[in-house]
């Protein structure tokens, strides 16, 4: 007996990209049984995600240092945290996601942190190498 596949198997970054990133920080950034997972997939789905919105390492840089400077609330208020209104949006959820989540000072460091983790992760993918002629 043949087994018979109606549609092709999903690559590595589209397993990723289904990651729920809102969950992964709303647990992970509280708590250390999570931290990991926030920090691995959760970082590798976020970079998939804004790197298939073509936002380029720079801007998530920008975003964790907002954060840091004003904390996730401040920086998920911003009207446009990245240059285009979709990752802008991506984005929001989140942050509104771990500014609800984060219970002390230590979580806004971490979810800066883990900004970052994204944007190195965004600038190690083939696309994000290109970053000088991307708008974002």
């Amino acid at each position: 007996m043949t087994m018979v596949h109606d549609r092709a198997p999903r690559t590595d970054d589209e397993v990723l990209a289904a990651t729920d990133v809102p969950t992964l920080l709303r647990h992970g950034l509280a708590r250390d049984t999570f931290r990991t997972a926030l920090f691995g997939d959760g970082a590798i789905a976020a970079s998939v995600t804004l790197d298939r919105l073509g936002v380029v390492p720079r801007s998530v840089t920008y975003v964790a240092q907002i954060v840091r400077a004003g904390g996730l609330a401040y920086a998920a208020a911003l009207p446009e945290p990245l240059p285009s209104r979709e990752a802008s949006a991506c984005l929001r959820d989140w942050l509104e996601t771990a500014a609800q989540a984060a219970e002390a000072p230590d979580d806004e460091t971490r979810a800066a942190r883990w900004l970052e983790t994204v944007a190195e992760i965004v600038a190690m993918r083939p696309a994000g190498r290109g970053e000088g002629s991307r708008g974002s």
